[in-house]
């Protein structure tokens, strides 16, 4: 059974900032698809289980913007 959320990520801009958004938080264990969007500032992440926020936080620092909290 996966689990589906969606975040608000702030300082997203461009197609750059989807990339490395999406690409770090893909690559949590247990997600099956992450996207990111920045016309909206959201990130949809689908995983095997509900993901932590210590972990989908410290993902999206690593790619260099800030997790506001769930949307």
């Amino acid at each position: 059974m996966s689990s589906t959320a969606t975040y608000k990520i702030s300082g997203m801009t461009c197609g750059h900032c989807e990339g490395a958004v999406s690409s770090e938080v893909a690559a949590l264990p247990g997600v099956t698809e992450a996207k990111a969007e920045a016309a909206t500032g959201l990130l949809t992440v689908t995983s095997e289980s509900p993901l932590t926020e210590e972990a989908l936080r410290g993902a999206v620092d690593e790619a260099g913007y800030e997790l506001v909290g769930q949307a």
